[in-house]
């Protein structure tokens, strides 16, 4: 089981969601995070190449939440998941856009 870390930032994203829309993410985060958060799945891949305006550890994470994506990244030796940001990704708009 994994450890999961909220950075202050991903913190201020959470509390700017609607409080459905937050347990929504907040519920996603919990399920899919815990047991095998570097398992990539339908709604689970890692971002090669990205370059995200925060600290982190690569590779980058992210998990489709319906409209919103958290990013993330795994101690794997700590056995822990940092959430780093939780963003709206619109429809016609790419990852990159949205960071």
């Amino acid at each position: 089981m994994f450890e999961i870390l909220v950075t202050s930032g991903a913190e201020a994203d959470l509390r700017r969601l609607k409080a459905r829309d937050r347990r929504v993410v907040v519920d996603a985060i919990e399920r899919q995070l815990v047991r095998e958060p570097q398992t990539p799945t339908r709604n689970r891949k890692t971002l090669a190449g990205l370059l995200p305006p925060w600290d982190a550890v690569p590779p980058i994470w992210e998990l489709r939440v319906g409209d919103f994506r958290v990013f993330y990244d795994v101690v794997a030796e700590e056995k822990r998941v940092w959430v780093r940001a939780v963003l709206l990704k619109p429809l016609h708009r790419t990852t990159e856009d949205i960071l």
